[in-house]
């Protein structure tokens, strides 16, 4: 068992060297300033006068896991409110085997249903091309629900029940129990649940690589093409040098990937520690 931890304990203390190690091997260097990189908005490493701005690839992760996260937690949210409070039997039998198909399928089978159905329906339906940031929104938010549903269904279980039934006993409905007693009872719970789908929302790839259109810009519109740190760092990394100013831009913005992974992280334990307390 110590030595399982152990091993553990040097395998992600290696992976946090390894990619901290390259991906401020640049600013060491003096090949890119922080500054540009994290606020530029011109990306060409290829050209005479090389450009490393990353501002558009982290504000495009940033718009699109936010904007999934908004449109994902309410659903989520009532999905397990009807799981555990309004129907409890033949609710829960209904929406679990959905909510664990949903955990199983790949990420590319949900880039492509976007690409042959989303897309589509919003070229169709309003202006634009169809795919860009909210493409890329409506499919992660349909991948991250499993997540919050989980998590919120887990917490409303939880509850004690003479929460519940001492709200009942004062005369409330069953609804004022739900938004007045059993919501804010547990709403830290659930927001971990909302901070664990962004952070898988935040780290996907494959998926919003097929349908946000890869454009290295800043979208100045929800139906515009943009672009990730992910699809950036897929689409880049096996066409660079090892060691090169544009690989070593590539590790940075890995960095910064890892960097919101602990936020996130972060962010959990204090929901935790607050829902606890």
């Amino acid at each position: 068992m110590s030595f399982c931890v152990l091993l553990l304990i040097v395998i992600i203390v290696s992976m946090v060297y390894f990619v901290a190690s390259k991906g401020v091997a640049n600013f060491v260097n003096g090949e890119v300033k922080v500054s540009e990189f994290l606020f530029g908005t011109k990306w060409s490493p290829e050209a005479d006068t090389p450009s490393y701005g990353a501002f558009p690839f982290i504000s495009g992760s940033f718009l699109v896991t936010l904007l999934a996260a908004l449109i994902a937690s309410p659903l989520s949210i009532c999905a397990a409110l009807f799981m555990t409070e309004i129907v409890p039997g033949w609710g829960k039998k209904l929406l679990q085997p959905v909510i664990e198909l949903l955990s199983g399928i790949p990420s590319v089978v949900y880039g492509f249903v976007g690409l042959s159905v989303i897309v589509p329906f919003l070229r169709d339906t309003l202006p634009g091309q169809g795919i860009g940031v909210a493409a890329g929104a409506l499919v992660l938010s349909v991948m991250i629900l499993p997540t919050i549903t989980s998590v919120a269904a887990d917490a409303l279980a939880s509850l004690p029940q003479n929460l519940k039934e001492s709200s009942f006993a004062l005369g409330a409905t069953r609804w004022q129990t739900i938004s007045r007693v059993i919501l804010p009872t547990t709403f830290p719970a659930i927001m971990t649940g909302v901070v664990l789908g962004m952070a898988r929302a935040f780290g996907e790839a494959l998926a919003v690589q097929m349908v946000i259109g890869n454009a290295p810009f800043v979208p100045h519109s929800l139906f515009e093409s943009a672009s990730t740190l992910t699809s950036v760092i897929t689409l880049g990394m096996g066409n660079t040098t090892m060691g090169s100013p544009q690989n070593n831009a590539l590790w940075s913005m890995a960095l910064v990937l890892m960097l919101m992974t602990f936020v996130f992280v972060l962010l959990v334990r204090m929901l935790e520690r607050r829902n606890r307390i």
